[in-house]
């Protein structure tokens, strides 16, 4: 499927007007980083996975990957150990719960479930093969680095604000512990999982690392692969189906039909696989923890493009 520039970028200009000026939700409160981020920030950017660049507004601006993260740890995990291994050790079912849920752990025998909320998030990094913490840190943000093309780093102002009130998740790291679905030690575990939601991205970026994922694992940008078993790819964009946008994420699928993913810090994925990522970015939330301007940003893209994952009669020719 081969999509006219110029609409894309007309899409992606009306996009950002449109919402430019969108006053809802609020920037997330509980990471006091988040909360200090200028809420009139807002970029757009799509990249197509033959490498085309689209952007406005904000798009270079970095900002926290936040929960998006979850995805390149995914990938890093089922790369290594192996998609058999990686789905009876974490799992692909939506929790019906919000992501830091400790009541969905409880509720299902101390078992993560899904890799794209904390709980299995955390699984996930504990099941990368490594000698100890660092060089699983160095691993995911190899591959963080990989997917976006170029060198992606720490900001030590995230990490410090975000170790310093992650208590909710060490509680779901040591629950996961005691149900034998943590593979390493629970507080190291804990601590790479900070770290890998503390990385900075901008909009341009993360289009970069989504259309990573739409070229089967194979950056658009740099021509090098991010991946090295490309079979991963499609439990990875069930797995942005099922719960990339939260509890919001059925009804994403039944009004945008695109696999996607959401974080606090801001930003919004979504993915056509073989054609191109949309990315967008601003900092106020709603109550789901999904940019407001963001979301409606993506999906206009998307429907303005008649990007549908469903539609799958409008790609067989």
């Amino acid at each position: 499927m081969k999509i006219d520039k110029s609409a894309i970028q007309a899409a992606v200009r009306t996009a950002h007007s449109d919402f430019r000026s969108d006053q809802g939700g609020q920037n997330a409160s509980y990471i006091p980083y988040l909360a200090s981020v200028d809420p009139a920030l807002y970029g757009i950017s799509v990249v197509t996975a033959d490498g085309e660049v689209f952007e406005t507004g904000d798009s270079n601006f970095e900002f926290a990957l936040e929960s998006i993260s979850k995805v390149f740890s995914m990938a890093r995990a089922m790369d290594e150990v192996g998609l058999p291994q990686f789905h009876e050790k974490v799992g692909a079912d939506p929790t019906g719960e919000p992501f830091n849920s400790v009541i969905a752990v409880a509720l299902h025998d101390d078992k993560p479930l899904s890799p794209l909320v904390n709980a299995g998030a955390m699984s996930t990094v504990s099941l990368i093969p490594a000698d100890g913490p660092e060089q699983r840190w160095q691993k995911i943000l190899e591959t963080q680095s990989a997917f976006a093309g170029r060198e992606i780093k720490l900001s030590d102002a995230v990490n410090d604000s975000e170790q310093s009130t992650n208590f909710h998740n060490r509680a779901i790291a040591w629950l996961l512990y005691s149900g034998g679905t943590m593979y390493s030690d629970p507080m190291e575990a804990c601590d790479v999982y900070t770290r890998q939601c503390s990385t900075l991205v901008t909009a341009v970026d993360l289009a970069t690392m989504g259309a990573t994922i739409a070229a089967r694992g194979t950056n658009p940008l740099t021509k090098k692969a991010a991946i090295t078993h490309t079979d991963i790819v499609p439990p990875m964009l069930a797995e942005m189906t099922m719960e990339g946008l939260y509890t919001a994420s059925g009804d994403w699928a039944y009004r945008v039909g695109l696999p996607g993913k959401s974080g606090v810090g801001g930003g919004v994925l979504a993915v056509m696989p073989g054609v191109l990522a949309i990315a967008a970015f601003s900092p106020p939330l709603d109550p789901a923890g999904n940019s407001v301007r963001a979301r409606k940003a993506v999906a206009q893209i998307a429907s303005a493009l008649s990007l549908n994952l469903y539609n799958a009669s409008d790609y067989a020719t």
